[in-house]
């Protein structure tokens, strides 16, 4: 059965391979896993009490997302969800400067020629080079489906194939991270 969301796809695949390497005591795993709520501890997690859903979780935490439900809503394409995670805020990206709003529909007013993106509960607009810095092409033709609207795109599928991009460009943990904008 084929998964109609890529972007949750790739996740659980990824939370998966963190099991495998929990169950066979790999100490990176362990670390990662130990940053769990339900897992820590002074010994830190134990293999055969990690379940897949703690990996889930983890990752979601790692991309972001305040866990697993949280991540589902998101890249889901739930509207409704205000918060969307800090994905869009990649480290590459920091030192650009962006225009920042509390309110989406403060960001809609100002957009113009850039794009309009989130960071938790926030809205901010960014210019070409901050999405070519993500990994992303600026001139793609879902940038035009969503409106260049990431929050609240008139086509939510194109915002869908967009984090499943974001997503596959994230080298796996412990993979070294090169800077796109090098």
């Amino acid at each position: 059965m084929v998964e109609a969301n890529p972007a949750l796809s790739r996740l659980k695949t990824r939370a998966r391979l963190l099991h495998q390497r929990a169950r066979a005591r790999d100490l990176g795993a362990l670390a990662r896993l130990s940053r769990h709520p339900l897992l820590r501890g002074p010994e830190g997690p134990r293999a055969q009490d990690i379940q897949r859903k703690h990996c889930l979780d983890v990752i979601a935490r790692e991309f972001g997302f305040r866990g697993w439900q949280h991540t589902t809503r998101v890249l889901g394409g739930d509207l409704e969800e205000r918060d969307v995670g800090t994905l869009l805020c990649p480290p590459a990206c920091a030192g650009f400067t962006n225009t920042w709003f509390a309110r989406h529909e403060d960001a809609r007013a100002h957009l113009r020629d850039g794009y309009l993106l989130g960071y938790r509960t926030h809205a901010f607009i960014v210019s070409a080079a901050y999405i070519e810095a993500m990994g992303l092409d600026p001139v793609h033709e879902d940038w035009d489906a969503l409106a260049r609207d990431w929050l609240r795109p008139p086509a939510p599928a194109a915002r869908a194939r967009l984090y499943a991009r974001l997503i596959a460009l994230r080298p796996p943990e412990g993979a070294p991270i090169a800077c796109a904008c090098a």
